[in-house]
């Protein structure tokens, strides 16, 4: 199989070319390696790729010294036209779009980001399956698309028309503009509704980071909500191997949807999915697993609720589990553990540690 991932500098993105690419699949990989985080954590994604910084200013299509199999290519997705030549000269199978405008709280002061990456990056996908057409098109959905949503588990089936960011408003958008070019042009999609995601080469501006960081240098961490949260944390490796059992499944129509409507499937090949680890940890829970991990205790500031925040997440993800038997099973003491490990390496004791 021959896949596009985009946003493979990024967290997820990175993983799942990684996972493809061990098992023998042909991967591009494309991101515009912008600096909305630290871009030497992003560099250094793609070096454990066989991609260098030095490859990267120097050419456009850049192959990989470590996979055979795999191209990079550095590249905005709103420029349409590059992407557009990328399929051309390319007979892709199957396409996995992960690269997006990230985070709740920047999208407040930020808000062109989003609708640039977002919503015009995405269209540009669409456009590309559409002239280029591809066996599945998977996304990266959001959580945050529940919003004001307080029943629990959250559920596909649930209404989601009432976000509280304009990322979750985003994402929200992706979904029904997936649904479009699947009736208008027949292209499978699929959307994937991320939970809480953590693991080793995890971004700086997520929790787990910024506590395991703050704890190290002594400083005190920001408690939000004076710690009466939940997230359904789901490690890397499991979200992984659920994104490419969904990708190796291309959505179909669903026979039964005139009849008995469901706002997950469609009478076109178009699917939402919850991907997350249905088991939601108490925000305190996960500080002590953090300071059991690094061996040293948090100093905590208690804060209010966050604007575009929520207060728990907890998925439903049955129905990823009958279609994929996808099965999340990483505890989280030893997720965290994995982290740990990773970030003490990445950032030795004795070098300034940068967020």
């Amino acid at each position: 199989m021959k896949y596009l991932v985009t946003g493979t500098a990024g967290f997820i993105g990175f993983h799942v070319a990684l996972k493809l690419l061990k098992r023998g699949d042909e991967v591009i990989g494309v991101d515009s390696i912008n600096d909305y985080y630290d871009v030497n954590l992003k560099y250094a994604r793609l070096e454990a790729t066989g991609i260098s910084r030095d490859q990267i200013d120097s050419g456009k299509d850049i192959r990989s010294t470590i996979y055979e199999n795999y191209t990079f290519v550095k590249m905005d997705l709103a420029d349409k036209s590059s992407l557009l030549e990328l399929m051309a000269a390319n007979e892709i199978d199957v396409v996995i779009h992960l690269a997006a405008q990230a985070g709740v709280r920047y999208s407040l002061e930020h808000p062109d980001a989003y609708v640039q990456a977002n919503i015009q990056g995405f269209l540009n996908v669409l456009e590309a399956c559409r002239h280029y057409p591809v066996k599945h098109l998977v996304y990266a959905s959001s959580s945050s698309v529940y919003g004001a949503n307080k029943a629990m588990p959250f559920s596909t089936e649930h209404a989601v028309d009432h976000p509280v960011s304009l990322y979750a408003a985003t994402k929200k958008s992706n979904e029904l503009m997936a649904h479009t070019y699947s009736h208008l042009f027949q292209i499978p999609t699929t959307g994937l509704r991320f939970f809480t995601v953590y693991g080793p080469w995890g971004r700086p501006d997520m929790a787990m980071f910024l506590f395991a960081d703050a704890i190290r240098k002594g400083e005190p961490i920001k408690v939000f909500n004076h710690g009466r949260m939940e997230r359904d944390f789901t490690y890397i490796d499991d979200i992984v191997e659920g994104v490419v059992k969904v990708a190796e499944r291309p959505s179909r129509p669903d026979q039964n949807w005139h009849n008995s409507p469901k706002t997950s499937t469609s009478y076109v090949p178009y699917k939402v999915y919850n991907i997350g680890n249905s088991k939601p940890v108490k925000l305190m829970d996960y500080i002590d697993a953090l300071e059991k991990a690094m061996g040293k205790s948090a100093k905590k500031t208690m804060m209010p609720m966050q604007a575009g925040d929520v207060v728990s997440t907890y998925a439903d993800v049955q129905d990823l589990k009958t279609d994929t038997g996808y099965r999340p099973d990483t505890p989280l003491e030893i997720g965290v553990r994995q982290f740990v490990d990773w970030y003490s390496c990445y950032y030795p004791e004795n070098v300034h540690s940068e967020t």
